[in-house]
């Protein structure tokens, strides 16, 4: 029993070690775009800023205001109204006629075989004129210089497509225990820093900023690939890194900013539609995830207690480093490096969410998305 806990604690040590080198390399790598030089006026093409909304009255009049006010000559804002039964159409419009760059798209109808928001996307896009395309949300925020800057690195880097990470609005204690353990997972999950690399074939795309060259965006067939992908930012990136284009990832914590959800519970009911089918809507992929999850994050902690000698050394070395990469995460994103010492708490509200989400989705046969019901068959097939 010695050696056996003797063998555990090692390789978890070792594990952790070795990652916390690949995610600190690799996190050091990517390039940050308050870093990047802004384009002059005579260096900027045409840039369409295209999202979808729906039912997002309470948060679209400040987020809009800042697509509209960047400093940037030649762009336009592209808004798709998919099937909106509040205030966001009104909105929208009024918007409209005080600003020409902003144009506006009403979606009455969902045709077979779409998910909304790809379609949304899809008609936005063909109301395009950019040689550009930027493809964000409702409920993010774009600091002023943000396009200049980001166009700039895609331009030097000779780059088809960029993904933003972008800054999470956190709130409350929950949120930010929550958030910041999300940021980890992404980073040890994703490796982001794989998608600059040619020779990999990691990809990366968060939806709140992803810059394509339109040229590009066609080649790979547009969202039309992604009709009845639930995570098609992610999947977007995928396409491109697949079609042979260049991909590149940046930090933009302060310039991309996101209130994703408010609190906890909100937080948790908000990704049932998106953890299983991040897993491919895969149960052995999922049970997989989730003893993994719970062996690399949690048992550590769980174990201290139980340990002796270099038993002891080696799990107390494994949590120190699982502190030191949850810290790191919270000094990126600007949280208190005291939310290191949450890392289990973190841990087991996201297998829970994973847990969830597949629970759900197995259990109502299909998600419910702002209002629309789509069977789990069909989810399967449109897989990316």
């Amino acid at each position: 029993m010695h050696w056996f806990a003797l063998a555990l604690t090692f390789t978890a040590a070792l594990f952790w070690i070795l990652n916390a080198i690949d995610v600190a390399w690799g996190s050091r790598r990517l390039p940050a775009i308050r870093d990047i030089a802004p384009l002059g006026d005579s260096d900027c093409p045409p840039v369409s800023i295209l999202f979808a909304a729906r039912d997002e009255e309470e948060k679209l009049p400040s987020a809009l205001a800042t697509f509209l006010a960047l400093d940037y000559l030649r762009y336009e804002v592209i808004a798709a109204d998919d099937r909106s039964e509040d205030r966001t159409a009104e909105i929208l419009k009024a918007a409209a006629r005080k600003d020409a760059r902003l144009k506006y798209v009403r979606i009455d109808s969902l045709p077979p075989g779409w998910l909304g928001k790809p379609h949304a996307m899809q008609q936005a896009f063909e109301r395009s004129t950019g040689e550009w395309i930027v493809f964000t949300d409702a409920d993010v925020h774009f600091s002023p210089d943000l396009l200049r800057r980001a166009v700039a690195l895609a331009k030097r880097d000779r780059l088809d497509h960029l993904t933003l990470l972008s800054g999470a609005e956190m709130h409350t204690v929950g949120e930010k225990i929550v958030l910041t353990f999300f940021g980890m997972g992404f980073l040890m999950g994703i490796r982001p820093w794989r998608a600059n690399d040619t020779r990999s074939k990691g990809y990366a795309g968060v939806g709140a900023f992803q810059l394509m060259r339109r040229s590009a965006y066609e080649a790979i067939g547009t969202h039309r690939r992604l009709r009845m992908e639930v995570v098609d930012d992610m999947k977007l990136g995928k396409l491109v890194k697949e079609g042979g284009f260049q991909s590149g990832v940046a930090k933009a914590w302060k310039e991309v900013r996101v209130r994703w959800h408010a609190g906890v519970g909100n937080i948790v009911r908000g990704t049932t539609k998106n953890f299983f089918a991040s897993s491919g809507y895969n149960l052995g992929l999922v049970c997989f995830q989730l003893v993994m999850m719970l062996a690399a994050c949690v048992a550590p902690w769980v174990a201290l207690p139980f340990l002796r000698g270099w038993a002891l050394i080696f799990d107390a070395m494994a949590v120190a480093v699982l502190i030191a990469i949850h810290a790191g995460v919270c000094l990126e994103v600007g949280a208190s490096l005291l939310y290191g010492l949450t890392e289990p708490v973190g841990a087991l509200i996201f297998s829970w969410m994973l847990a969830r989400s597949t629970i759900v989705t197995l259990w109502n046969g299909g998600i419910e998305w702002r209002g629309t019901f789509y069977p789990l068959e069909e989810l399967k097939k449109g897989v990316a």
